[in-house]
């Protein structure tokens, strides 16, 4: 196959422009240090402040991260089922538009999520509504992501996936740190949108006004990327409506049978699965862990966020580069190491540490987009040619959300377990140990496969 026009290239990376500002301001930076401070008792000798939500008292971090793995949870069980049913209709568009608009109004709805002090205390009709809306924002986001990584194997060619896959990933760093930016001036200067001057931590408004404005971001780009982006060609025929989902589970099983004959690709999914399972538990538990482990600033932590979003440009492309030298499972493997070493040196970082904080967002930043590019690459090139890749990057999306399920809920558990998210952290370790060993065993398959077939190494 040959790789699509420039435009429809630029229309593809620039979904991941669009929706990225959701991953940065409300998964890692301001949302999650709001939710800290009006769920917080304001007091940074607390060893762990606690909520009561749904008639039980909570953690407030641990229950952050229930949500966020509840959310996960409901993309695994969802995302088989429509992403079959789209391969089979062809309509991967009009799913793709359904759940970014809903995650869009999800964040817009978060301007809503308040407190009646403006500092602490936060009314559990309020709790509810601001998990609620964090809850189908999350959906929204990775539902959404299912029907945009499908559309890499349609648009690119085999040699060029390494390439645009790190295209999207440059085009996600650069868009959201852009509205990051203008987020940055709303937190510092509340005034603009008439916060608090005099005391930021008394008025809500400004980094309200962050979350209406992701809302906005996310759903105009994503509209415009969908402009660009070619239909795709019905799996299936028939009326789909009476068997509705006897067929999508069908097409399910279908993916599910072609896996059992590939041997390398369903190594490598194992092997993503566990190591995954710690690149996104730590991207989503990062600025709870330095707003109340470590006590970090919230400025501070936007700042080191900041620097993980500009190091990740660079990054997805030197380790793509990497990649084409010494190959992806190789590259891969180099990548988790350095993760392993992440996870070490945060578990020793110091209370209140912000330089150290902020060396080791530098060093999270480099791997951390290389690590998702060739990931998302790997798969595409590992997959066979078919007509259904969104029932195929089906099974890649479920195995990232029930790694992310277990590694949030894991997370959680521990941190109210031993009422310290430090001991989170080493747990986080033994899943990229898992992975890196499993990658090892994908690659001694894959040689194999070069010597039985000639193919070119991965």
């Amino acid at each position: 196959m040959q790789t699509a026009s420039k435009k429809v290239i630029n229309g593809w990376a620039m979904y991941d422009w669009a929706n990225s500002v959701y991953n940065l301001v409300i998964t890692s930076t301001i949302f999650p240090a709001y939710y800290e401070a009006v769920t917080g008792d304001g007091n940074p000798d607390t060893m762990a402040d606690k909520v009561q939500f749904l008639g039980r008292e909570f953690v407030n971090t641990a229950l952050y991260n229930y949500a966020l793995a509840f959310a996960m949870l409901v993309v695994a069980i969802i995302s088989p089922l429509l992403s079959s049913i789209a391969d089979y209709r062809g309509n991967k568009k009009s799913f793709m538009n359904f759940f970014l608009t809903l995650g869009s109004l999800a964040c817009a709805g978060l301007f809503f999520f308040t407190t009646p002090t403006g500092r602490t205390g936060v009314l559990s009709s309020q709790l509810g509504l601001g998990l609620g809306c964090m809850i189908i924002a999350c959906v929204g986001y990775w539902a959404s992501l299912v029907y945009y990584n499908s559309f890499l194997p349609e648009i690119a060619a085999p040699q060029d996936r390494d390439r645009i896959s790190a295209k999207g990933f440059a085009y996600g760093y650069v868009g959201s740190v852009i509205l990051q930016l203008v987020c940055f001036v709303l937190v510092f200067v509340p005034g603009i949108v008439g916060g608090d001057e005099t005391d930021n931590d008394a008025s809500t408004i400004q980094f309200r006004m962050c979350f209406l404005l992701v809302g906005i971001w996310w759903w105009a780009f994503g509209q415009y990327s969908l402009s660009r982006l070619p239909k795709s060609v019905p799996a299936g025929t028939g009326d789909l409506r009476q068997h509705i989902l006897s067929k999508g589970y069908k097409e399910l099983q279908k993916v599910w049978r072609q896996l059992g004959s590939l041997k390398v690709l369903k190594r490598f999914l194992i092997a993503f699965f566990f190591y995954n399972m710690g690149v996104q538990t730590v991207m989503l538990a990062a600025t709870l862990y330095g707003k109340s482990e470590l006590q970090i600033e919230t400025t501070d932590l936007i700042v080191a966020i900041l620097i993980i979003q500009l190091i990740a440009i660079p990054g997805a492309y030197i380790i793509s580069g990497l990649s084409k030298r010494m190959g992806n499972l190789k590259a891969l493997m180099l990548c988790v190491v350095v993760w392993i070493f992440i996870c070490l040196i945060g578990y020793y970082l110091p209370v209140k540490g912000k330089y150290e904080f902020f060396g080791l967002a530098a060093i999270v930043g480099f791997v951390m987009g290389g690590i998702q590019a060739i990931s998302r690459s790997t798969y595409a090139k590992l997959m066979p040619e078919t007509k259904d890749t969104a029932s195929f990057f089906s099974f890649y999306d479920v195995t990232e959300k029930i790694a992310i399920v277990i590694g949030m809920f894991s997370f959680g558990f521990i941190n109210e377990l031993t009422g310290s998210q430090r001991s989170s952290v080493l747990a986080l370790m033994v899943y990229f140990i898992i992975g890196l060993l499993l990658l090892m065993y994908t690659r001694s398959a894959q040689r194999e496969s070069e010597q039985q077939t000639g193919s070119i190494p991965l």
